[in-house]
């Protein structure tokens, strides 16, 4: 009977410890975090800063030396063309000779055929103009019946922007000439040396306001001096530097989306040009950086109407947006030999998917194949994560 009981401790303290080795080796469940796979709308953008600018601006200098009157405009008065912006008393004239007075008008015929040039380009642009607006037209007329798809019929329509925009720097290259030949004429007054010289009162070019006032107080001044810049303020677009890594990416045409300019909303606008030369760009870590601007058009110029010249603000230009893909977190990929890989929370199993990844930006990827919408991934999977090991989900 005593043996009987010493065998059956003896078989207790076997069973616990077969029970406690079995609890230290048990492997320990490992907190995660998981994310659901979706069904959605990806966007994949270029960002970068980005700054407003008048478009069409246009500097008055000083056609000859002379002495400059004081300048009474304040940046942001309105002005219109022709209105008397600046006076200049001309210095005395010089004894010239005949070669000062060749050059002067031959100064005078030259701003005479750039004007006349202007002229026809301004022709041409209202031609093209016109032209574009038909087409327009007509493949609207046929977008209904399905004849014209909505990318010829997008593609129409930003041809008659661009067009309209053809239109109207060519009516500001008009405006420009005009001024060159009237500060030429002066020139050619003021190398007569017939008579005291007589004040010069220099005129806006263009219907707008003063962006800059570089000359305030009366002062002599030298000949190309600039006083003032001019410009419209509602005609603005946007400049941003990208990464020419990032600007190969970027097509005239793509939509793009103006952020934390001030407004509660995000504007939308449109790539106008990619600027086919780069640049070297020194960044605030001192590291260099090859550089291109891409100009960009905002959509409604009156959503615009808070902004001014030389604002910052935020673009991001979509590249590539897909309606209905299915995405997951881009912080739940993990490189798998040469192919992508997550793992699935599979109750409180990790289940370990290789995947076809598509489009990607800095939060989503599109999820070509390899798990489902409605699945759960492990976001930030650690080391210590297995194919079948335990897992817990944090809530």
């Amino acid at each position: 009977m005593l043996r009987l009981l010493k065998n059956r401790k003896l078989l207790a303290g076997l069973a616990l410890g077969v029970v406690l080795l079995a609890v230290a080796l048990w492997p320990e469940a490992h907190e995660v975090d998981v994310a659901p796979v979706e069904r959605g709308t990806l966007q994949v953008t270029v960002d970068d800063e980005g700054e407003t600018r008048v478009r069409d601006r246009f500097v008055v200098s000083a056609p000859v030396a002379g002495r400059l009157l004081r300048i009474e405009l304040e940046p942001g008065d309105p002005v219109r063309r022709g209105d008397a912006v600046a006076t200049l008393s001309p210095a005395p004239p010089a004894l010239l000779d005949a070669r000062t007075r060749a050059q002067a008008q031959a100064a005078v015929e030259a701003a005479q055929g750039a004007l006349g040039r202007a002229l026809a380009e301004r022709d041409r642009a209202k031609v093209m103009r016109d032209r574009a607006r038909s087409e327009l037209q007509r493949h609207r007329a046929l977008a209904p019946s399905g004849v014209v798809s909505a990318e010829v019929l997008e593609m129409r329509e930003t041809e008659a922007r661009a067009a309209e925009e053809a239109l109207r720097a060519a009516a500001f290259a008009v405006a420009s000439a005009e001024g060159e030949l009237e500060r030429a004429r002066a020139v050619l007054l003021q190398t007569s040396g017939s008579g005291p010289a007589r004040a010069i009162v220099l005129h806006s070019p263009v219907d707008g306001l003063v962006l800059k006032r570089l000359r305030e107080s009366e002062a002599v001044v030298p000949p190309g001096e600039p006083l003032l810049e001019l410009g419209n303020r509602n005609d603005l677009e946007i400049v941003s530097d990208l990464l020419s890594v990032d600007a190969v990416k970027v097509r005239a045409g793509h939509p793009v989306l103006i952020e934390q300019w001030g407004g509660e909303r995000a504007l939308r606008g449109r790539v106008r040009r990619v600027e086919p030369s780069g640049f070297l760009k020194i960044s605030a870590l001192g590291v260099e950086e090859q550089r291109v601007n891409v100009i960009v058009d905002f959509d409604d110029a009156a959503q615009a109407q808070a902004l001014g010249d030389g604002y910052r603000v935020e673009v991001r230009v979509v590249v590539w947006e897909g309606g209905d893909v299915v995405k997951a977190p881009t912080s739940s990929l993990f490189r798998q030999g040469d192919r992508w890989a997550v793992f699935v929370a599979d109750g409180s199993r990790a289940r370990l998917r290789t995947v076809e990844v598509g489009q990607r930006n800095g939060l989503e990827a599109q999820i070509l194949s390899g798990v489902q919408a409605g699945e759960r991934v492990i976001v930030h999977p650690s080391d210590t994560i297995k194919h079948n090991g335990r897992i817990r989900p944090r809530v």
